[in-house]
């Protein structure tokens, strides 16, 4: 309970990304602060630096494990929540120590799509808990006729976003003039950003915008008609989310973040490096009539689970559960 009698519980909120870097660690941690505000008061900070507060709730097991480890040292009776990226999952939580302390201090796992449960160790699986993103719905925009084909891919450059794949998927596609290729992201690795200038040159219906603010990004995922995401590692992407909220189609990787968002049955996933299979797919959207409203269909079935309602609940239950109060 909280700290000061007939005020509200305090949740400091940790998360290794802050604002500039303009990541989904970020994007997910203003929102959950933003959720959880109300009946409580939420610090949102890179470290915890011994503040007062009532819970500790940290995005990252690997990153967030000093600030984790620290509060537990300080005040072992107050709880931990710990959300787990896809780096977490994907890989730190099975072999790097300070991860594997972070998941036995944490009184509860949060995880951000339905799969993600099957990836917990087992011997802390049974903390987890699902909570799907979600996002506000965008303005309406009007998606242009086609063609050409407007397709958006949206991820900072770097090996886990994979966009090899789907540069060599477009250019299988190179002979068609029916496509343009928005892609949207920072370098984080210089040799990629080098590579999409070239690209860039190669193909001209390919144009990188490098890193847009937050608002402009989703617009045009908006008035896009399909959106790729091609990464091999996830843990539950926020462009995903958004791309299903605004009714744009999606293809996907076949990994366990994209289909334990979108559903193992979605008709637009293809296996993770399979430049060809992300070609034929984009290929189909241009070519069958009928492809683009299977994926929306198919996109709109699971739009329900990324509502803010269902997110906030779940969140302030999580919180209240932790607390040993009633929910707000």
């Amino acid at each position: 309970m909280s700290s000061t009698p007939g005020s509200r519980p305090r949740i400091c909120l940790v998360t290794p990304a802050l604002a500039a870097a303009n990541n989904g660690n970020w994007h997910t941690a203003s929102r959950w602060a933003r959720l959880l505000d109300g009946p409580f008061e939420v610090l949102l900070t890179d470290r915890w630096r011994g503040e007062a507060a009532d819970v500790l709730l940290a995005l990252h097991a690997r990153r967030s494990a000093e600030s984790i480890a620290a509060w537990a040292q300080a005040q072992p009776h107050k709880p931990i929540a710990l959300a787990l990226t896809g780096t977490d999952l994907y890989r730190d939580i099975h072999h790097d120590a300070d991860a594997q302390r972070s998941l036995a201090l944490a009184r509860r796992l949060v995880v951000l799509q339905e799969r993600a449960v099957d990836d917990v160790p087992a011997p802390w699986r049974d903390k987890a808990v699902v909570c799907f993103p979600s996002v506000e719905p965008g303005p309406a925009v009007a998606c242009p006729p086609t063609p050409p084909l407007q397709i958006v891919m949206v991820g900072h450059l770097r090996a886990e976003k994979d966009p090899a794949t789907a540069w060599a998927a477009l250019r299988r596609l190179a002979g068609r003039g029916d496509w343009r290729f928005q892609h949207v992201g920072g370098a984080l690795d210089e040799a990629l950003g080098t590579q999409a200038r070239a690209l860039q040159v190669e193909l001209p219906a390919y144009e990188w915008l490098d890193a847009l603010p937050h608002a402009e990004t989703r617009e045009r995922i908006a008035r896009a008609h399909v959106l790729v995401n091609a990464s091999v590692v996830e843990g539950a992407p926020t462009v995903v989310v958004e791309a299903v909220a605004s009714g744009t189609p999606v293809l996907a990787s076949r990994i366990p973040g994209h289909v334990g968002l979108l559903g193992a049955d979605y008709p637009g996933l293809f296996g993770p490096g399979a430049a060809a299979a992300l070609a034929t797919l984009i290929e189909r959207c241009l070519d069958e009539p009928a492809m683009l409203p299977a994926l929306s269909a198919a996109a709109a079935l699971r739009a329900p689970l990324f509502e803010p309602a269902r997110e906030r609940h779940t969140l302030r239950a999580l919180m209240a559960d932790l607390l040993e109060m009633p929910c707000p």
